[in-house]
Formats: C-alpha cells, structure tokens, sequence
C-alpha cells in the first residue's frame, strides 16, 4: 500500500492518495483534480473511490470533477446527503482498493457527518488514520461551524459528540497508527494545530490536549470552545457548494480566461460592479497600482484573506496579475468558492503603465523613518491578530485585525497622518489598499512590518503593554 499526502501550503490543506494493485483512492481532493489524475497516471492505477471525510468549509472540493473525470465511486460516511450521487458509508463499512482496505469510522463532533478512514494495508496490518477534521496534530476541529448552516447543530452539542468520538471510535486504536489530518498549522479549522502534519497517534495521545485520558466531558468542552475566532465569512458559502454540487473548473476556467486590453479593462471596470484585485507582491503594489485596487498578494495566504476580506463570493472579479499568473490565480480562487472571474488585465500592470493610465501608491517608510515618527503625534494602527498583538506590539499602538477592518474602517483618522503595519508587510498591504479604495490618502505603511521594527530595535518592543481594542 502507498500512502502519499498531497499538502497545499497557501491553505493548509491535505489530501491523500493511496494506491494498491493498480487501484487508487483519493481522499479530500483540492478543486484542480489534474495532478490527482497525473499521479494515478504515473503509477498505472485507476482510480476508484473519492472518499470525503466530511462536507469541508474551508475549500470547495474537487471530488465532482474528480470522479467524472476518473469514473470513481464518490464515498461520505454518514449522514451525508447531498444533491448528487454518493455512496453514503455505514459505520464500520469496509471498502477494497487493490490489496488493502479503507474501513469507516463515523466520527461526528466537527460535522455530524465527520468520518475517519482507518487504513489496512494488504497483510491486514492496520497503518493509519485519514482523519479530516475530526483530529488534527496538537487539536481538534472545531465544533462551531456546521451552525452556521444548521441552527440547530449548537456548538455543544456538536462538542460533546466529538469528545465521544475521540474516545470511543480513535483513542482505542494501536498508538503506532499514523495521523493523516486535513489540516496543518495556518488553517481556520482548528485553533492551535502543529506545523506537522503527520504524528503516531501514540504522540498525539501524550501531548494533544484534547485526547487528556482524564479530561471529563464538560472539561472538554470548555477547553474546545474557549479562544475560537469568528469563523472566516466565505466558510457557510463553501459548505453549501460542497453539498448542493458547483460548476465545473474547466468551465470556470473558460469564462475566467478573457485577455483584456488596457481600454477594454477599464470598460468592464466601469461597466461592473467587478472589484479589481491586484495579486502582485506588496512593494510592487505600492509603487503603483490601478486605482480602487485591492491588494492581496499571491505570496501569501491568499485564499483566505480573499475569502476574508471580499464578502460575496459572488462577487466578479478582474484581475491583474504577474505575467503567467493569471491561470494560477484563478485557481487559488476557485478553491474557496469565487467562481466569477471576468477577465485579466492582459500585460499586467505594464500594460497599463504603457498607455500612460493614471496610477495610485502607497507611501511606506522604514523602520528607522518610523522611530523618528513615534511620538505620540502619529496614531500607529497594527492589523495582526488580537493574539499576536497581545504578545508584544507597539507602545500605545491601536489594535485593529485585519478580518475586522470592514467593521472598524471609521475609526481610522482621515484629519491626520498616521502609520499602518502587520507582522512582515502582507496583511498591511491589503488593509492599505481598503483605505485607498475608501477614500483614505493619509497614511504610510512600514515596510517590512513588525518583524523589521524588531530587527532593527528602532521601538519599544521588549515587553507586553496592555492590549488596546476597538
């Protein structure tokens, strides 16, 4: 049996192929399923199933196309009851791939429908746990997600369950089993998972707070719902385009392909109600960039601060974009449910540039430049998270998370200057590009960030000041 676990890092996703006697399954594929296809094609193998650990959140998966493509068998645990064909797994099923076997285990507690894979490899050795969000390395998924699609579905109940799958269908198992979760450290589902993404579920029961043989179970509760964030936005949107079926990418793809000419560009701008987003890295961005842009870099976490920050995923979008970036960029939004994509600025912002087309900036300053502004007459707003912010920030800096702004833009000065900054430049950028796009022109940001301003010692920094919230 082989097992390979396909990581996407800009989301901090895992999938999985297990191949056996020239037979392969798939387990939470991405929505571009060629590499999928690629890898059966490199091993002879014919993909059977496409097994989904529960309806995801945080991406839309690709196991539509995947199996029409393929000719596989769609496979949930369940409980699952979409609009399109599956076969829908008891508890305990056993399902055959070449020499080895897939064997269910409904684990409800993230989704009612959550199911872990235990794999068994061809000498009937049991070798690993495909988990999905039901156990991840260092947590667990969190419970409060699936009420926001079903009312009912509370964040307790939801718990409670979890604790009792953890304990009656995972922690019995053989502690040299190997953890295969969906997610890694960066991701939304969970709010304290490892930057591994694989471990022995021995090492899990050991060091993960959540398998603590003597937590109880409202002690489990309360650690699990304690410091959960709001959920991002786009996360419901997903979970209904993974129930109810999506267009294909290919024909995603084909609308979204449209060169557009600098004239032609702006003709759509204007014609739309289209947001144009600028994907290029945040230095290049600030020396020019298409006024009303948005900033959010392709270099980054750029799927969830897209599904962060644009609230409609219906939204229509034109882009502009490195040179060969276009398809790429596409994609990445794709993957998080923003299907309506009109068309690219065809050159890039050279293009733009060549026919002498007005252009905005953002002025940025260093880290010494903001020494000598830190007096106190400059308000200094910092767009990390409330969590970083409470480690260690700025004297008298003024707390404002990016996944917030929306909702706190008014309370950025427009009768005076002040400075913006984020950990390394990224996040600032796009809280940047916001306040151009809303009127704001009075504001620097500093390049490089937090991390700069620490380097170069140029601030007090070197302990904790009382957090400041809005």
């Amino acid at each position: 049996m082989k097992v390979e676990q396909i990581y996407t890092g800009c989301i901090a996703h895992a999938a999985y192929y297990v191949e056996s006697n020239g037979q392969a399954a798939i387990f939470d594929p991405l929505r571009e399923v060629q590499p999928y296809l690629d890898r059966a094609l490199k091993d002879n193998a014919t993909i059977k199933y496409v097994f989904l650990t529960h309806f995801h959140a945080d991406f839309v998966s690709g196991h539509l196309d995947l199996a029409h493509k393929a000719g596989a068998q769609i496979v949930y645990g369940p409980n699952a009851k979409p609009a399109y064909e599956i076969i829908s797994a008891e508890d305990g099923q056993i399902f055959e791939v070449g020499g080895c076997k897939v064997k269910v285990l409904h684990t409800p507690g993230h989704t009612m429908e959550s199911t872990t894979f235990l794999l068994i490899d061809e000498t009937g050795k049991e070798h690993g746990l495909i988990t999905g969000d039901t156990l991840f390395i260092g947590d667990v998924g969190r419970p409060d997600l699936a009420q926001h699609v079903v009312s009912e579905l509370t964040q307790d109940k939801l718990a409670r369950l979890l604790y009792h799958s953890l304990r009656e269908k995972i922690m019995p198992l053989s502690d040299d089993l190997i953890v295969y979760p969906n997610h890694g450290a960066g991701s939304a589902c969970g709010k304290m998972m490892s930057k591994e993404t694989t471990d022995t579920l021995g090492h899990q029961k050991a060091t993960n707070y959540a398998l603590a043989p003597d937590m109880t179970e409202d002690e489990f509760v309360t650690a699990l719902l304690t410091g959960l964030t709001t959920p991002p936005g786009y996360f419901p949107s997903n979970v209904l385009m993974n129930i109810r079926g999506y267009d294909s990418l290919d024909s995603v793809l084909e609308k979204a392909k449209r060169p557009l000419s600098p004239t032609e560009f702006e003709a759509a701008a204007n014609e739309t109600r289209a947001v144009v987003l600028d994907t290029r890295n945040a230095s290049d961005f600030a020396q020019g960039f298409i006024p009303n842009s948005i900033n959010i870099g392709l270099d980054g976490s750029f799927a969830m601060w897209v599904g962060e920050m644009i609230i409609n995923i219906q939204q229509e979008i034109l882009l502009v974009t490195d040179e060969g970036k276009e398809e790429e960029t596409m994609i990445r939004l794709s993957r998080i449910g923003f299907d309506h994509t009109i068309g690219y600025l065809k050159g890039g912002i050279d293009a733009w540039k060549a026919e002498g087309r007005e252009l905005d900036s953002v002025g940025r300053i260093t880290a010494e430049e903001l020494e000598e502004m830190a007096d106190g007459s400059f308000p200094i707003f910092d767009v990390r998270k409330r969590s970083e912010f409470a480690s260690e920030h700025l004297v008298d800096a003024i707390n404002v998370p990016l996944n917030e702004l929306n909702q706190h833009v008014a309370e950025f000065p427009k009768d005076k200057r002040f400075v913006l900054h984020c950990a390394g430049g990224y996040r600032s950028m796009i809280a940047a590009s916001i306040l151009k796009q809303r009127g704001w022109d009075n504001f620097v940001d500093v390049v490089g960030g937090f991390a700069e301003i620490k380097r170069t010692g140029m601030a007090k920094t070197d302990y904790v000041c009382p957090v400041t919230l809005l």
